[in-house]
């Protein structure tokens, strides 16, 4: 029988043929070995790409601390795999609570990090919370995100980040590949795999025409579906409208999508009046690092009954709507 951490191993070597860059990076680490002494903590979704990057910083002579960023994201089967790599402690698993992951963040700043790469921002944000005994040995911060790198920027705002910090989400590459094409298959592809529902003849809102919205319109769009845009930058509204979207109002767009996907880093976009407005059987979801773009307390207190359908999906019967247009 295959062991979780054969499974892994499995989908680390399939990645790595297609990482031609890493795998260049990988043979250089090896000769050069950059990080010899430094301690790295790293807080990101556990898959195996980023399996495939601690590896590479392993390869360069780094001790790593590994936690997951998101508890529905991180893969056991590549814990496993990583956790019997020599100099790498791996603290994470699918589905832990949110105190659960509070105290693996703080488990990994006991194990005073150098260096942090991380996905969201919650490490270093914890960091400047406990001060200097948060880690007193951080010479530097990697962080990949939208919602990350603003977290950083109010941090410096306030002055309270006093190390160096490089925003990989300001990188073009980032921008094109990661966001717009990455984030545009990978969130459909979730979807897709947690309700088992076709895309085509179906109407998708996207809720922000950023890089991520970009890619989230471009790929239902190439999936048959009928494309809806909001977003409230006119030049990105105008923009989303000469790409041959159907621009909208919030309002409008929830009344008619069978599809709401959130992509704005902003807080209850999806708020009371909206969740009162949505069709009968439409499927919301955010795809942003944290899920404050929906008002899942203001979901919870309006369902008359809540269940679990599939794995990742929870159901909502509400009191009251104020919509009842037909799922097509």
């Amino acid at each position: 029988m295959t062991t979780q951490a054969e499974k892994g191993w499995e989908k680390i070597h399939w990645v790595q043929a297609h990482m031609p860059l890493h795998t260049a990076i990988k043979e250089r680490f090896v000769r050069e070995l950059p990080f010899t002494g430094h301690r790295i903590g790293a807080a990101l979704h556990l898959e195996a790409k980023t399996a495939n990057l601690m590896l590479t910083l392993h390869a360069g002579g780094a001790q790593l601390h590994v936690i997951g960023s998101n508890p529905y994201s991180t893969q056991d089967e590549i814990v496993a795999a990583l956790a019997g790599v020599d100099r790498i402690v791996v603290d994470a698993c699918y589905g832990e609570s949110a105190q659960e992951h509070a105290e693996k963040i703080d488990r990994l700043l006991q194990f005073s990090p150098t260096l942090i790469v991380e996905d969201g921002g919650e490490v270093i944000e914890r960091v400047t919370d406990s001060g200097s005994l948060g880690a007193p040995d951080l010479l530097g911060i990697c962080e990949e995100t939208t919602t990350g790198v603003e977290c950083l920027q109010r941090l410096t705002s306030e002055g309270k980040l006093s190390v160096p910090a490089i925003a990989v989400n300001d990188a073009q590459m980032k921008h094109l590949f990661d966001n717009r094409y990455g984030t545009g298959q990978s969130v459909w592809e979730a979807i897709m795999h947690a309700t088992n529902l076709s895309i085509a003849g179906k109407t998708a809102l996207i809720i922000g025409y950023g890089w991520c919205g970009k890619g989230l319109a471009m790929r239902a769009d190439g999936l048959g579906a009928r494309v809806l845009v909001v977003e409230i930058d006119p030049i990105k509204a105008v923009e989303a409208l000469m790409e041959g979207y159907e621009v909208v109002s919030l309002e409008d767009g929830v009344r008619q999508a069978a599809f709401v996907v959130t992509a704005t880093g902003r807080e209850n976009v999806i708020d009371e009046g909206m969740l009162r407005c949505m069709r009968d059987g439409a499927l919301l979801a955010n795809a942003g690092h944290f899920g404050y773009e929906i008002d899942r307390q203001a979901l919870v207190q309006l369902a008359e009954e809540r269940r679990q359908v599939r794995a990742g999906v929870e159901a909502y019967t509400l009191l009251e709507r104020t919509s009842s247009l037909p799922v097509k």
